[in-house]
């Protein structure tokens, strides 16, 4: 397509290259991404009983580093890859920030996150594919994409 439409801006393109993700052969990498992270945890309050089906959490938040590892895991595992991936620490939090979203079908709403920098370990395949996928949720709308 030589040009793309995006709201009120026309991008034109002259050309595509793709970008290879980093073999990461240590085993080990540190992401940050370059858009907020969405994360949602499950919703309980401090009795065990879900308050809310809205749960966005953030870094540093409870939940958060057991969803996004779930998160992660569950990308391998779509992949083929397995699931052997662990999110070794969140080294930077960025300001959070809110975005709002909706769609044509239906009525929108806010939704929280910030960026951040993480170190996670895992098979280099595994690596690499997470590195080209993004971190948590809402990764198609451009969530958690990560620093080329």
């Amino acid at each position: 397509m030589p040009v793309i439409a995006w709201g009120p801006t026309a991008f034109i393109v002259d050309r595509v290259e793709a970008v290879e993700a980093p073999a990461f052969t240590s085993g080990r990498a540190v992401f940050r991404t370059s858009t907020p992270v969405v994360m949602k945890a499950s919703g309980q309050g401090s009795s065990g009983v879900r308050t809310t089906r809205q749960a966005w959490c953030l870094p540093g938040e409870p939940e958060w580093d057991v969803y996004v590892e779930g998160n992660l895991r569950r990308k391998a595992e779509t992949l083929g890859l397995g699931r052997d991936v662990t999110l070794e620490g969140v080294s930077w939090v960025g300001p959070k920030r809110s975005f709002a979203v909706g769609s044509a079908s239906g009525p929108g709403g806010k939704k929280p996150g910030a960026c951040v920098e993480v170190a996670v370990s895992g098979p280099p395949a595994v690596l690499s594919a997470l590195h080209s996928w993004g971190l948590g949720q809402a990764n198609s709308a451009g969530m958690g994409w990560i620093n080329a």
